[in-house]
């Protein structure tokens, strides 16, 4: 092969994999920014809640969160969101799992997981692993057959 052959080819490998690096990387920066969106999107849920909460002293109905949900900065990036309200009742923790939304991903550094909103307000995001366990123990066994049959997403 000649030295021209050489450098050409040479070239073309650099533009390659240097393409194929910037579209990974466009691909990794597009899940973090979804990523954060929805929990941006979760937190300000959170302090509506909260101020409902606060000024009513319950949770406010699924009816009241599905209106307000599409107001939300970065509520297209939520996806589905399952509200537990009806779940909820005086004698729930500040830890009880009031609404979640699973993020599916594939990625190296983003795994498929659950961001949740907890009673309290605080925002987190879980993997499936710890969520799972976690939803089943704090649902009543008529969320669990109703989640089961499909009459409840």
């Amino acid at each position: 092969m000649e030295k021209h052959q050489k450098k050409v080819l040479w070239n073309f490998a650099t533009v390659f994999i240097t393409t194929i690096i910037a579209v990974f990387g466009m691909f990794e920066l597009k899940n973090r920014i979804n990523r954060s969106e929805a929990m941006l999107a979760m937190e300000n849920m959170g302090r509506i809640v909260l101020k409902y909460r606060e000024d009513r002293g319950l949770v406010p109905p699924e009816t009241y969160i599905s209106s307000i949900k599409e107001q939300l900065p970065g509520s297209a990036r939520l996806g589905e969101l399952h509200y537990r309200s009806r779940w909820i009742t005086p004698e729930s923790t500040p830890d009880e799992v009031l609404a979640y939304t699973q993020k599916k991903y594939n990625s190296l550094f983003y795994k498929t997981g659950y961001i949740i909103l907890r009673l309290d307000g605080t925002v987190e995001w879980m993997d499936m692993a710890v969520f799972e366990p976690l939803l089943e123990s704090q649902q009543s066994p008529i969320e669990k057959d109703l989640a089961l049959s499909g009459v409840m997403k």
